[in-house]
């Protein structure tokens, strides 16, 4: 999983707008990194896959995920959203937004991301080192560490 984020998946200032735009953004640096090869089709992977159930959870996270023809490798992209974006949690906004991109065919990779960011984000201390990553490198570098481990 060492390229599964790099510094140009991550966005550190996303504008508080909706989840639809966040994942957008998102989404759009994925496919300028090669990882989506067609915006548009991985995103209405992704809304028909929120559309089940929501993929805020509690602390202020988001994780919109699919799996997708469109993606080329398993593949995160995160944002940090100060103002926070609705997904659906209970306790409030996201500030901090994971999108999980997956091929069709592979397998549960996206699900071992899913799981190790879950495990991760229950620690207050991940959420606030989230929080003051520097920039890009610094946040890609923390949660490849995290996910790895």
């Amino acid at each position: 999983m060492s390229d599964v984020i790099t510094a140009q998946f991550v966005e550190l200032d996303l504008p508080a707008t909706d989840k639809t735009t966040v994942t957008r953004l998102l989404a759009q640096r994925l496919a300028d990194g090669g990882r989506v090869t067609d915006l548009d089709g991985f995103l209405a992977d992704v809304a028909a896959r929120e559309e089940q159930m929501p993929t805020g959870l509690e602390g202020g996270i988001g994780i919109p995920h699919a799996r997708s023809a469109h993606v080329t490798e398993a593949t995160l992209a995160f944002g940090r959203c100060a103002e926070g974006v609705d997904f659906g949690a209970s306790d409030g906004p996201a500030r901090h937004i994971f999108l999980i991109a997956a091929p069709d065919s592979g397998g549960s990779e996206h699900l071992k991301i899913l799981a190790s960011l879950a495990r991760r984000l229950v620690h207050a201390s991940f959420r606030e080192a989230l929080d003051q990553a520097p920039d890009a490198a610094s946040a890609a570098d923390l949660i490849r560490k995290e996910i790895a481990s």
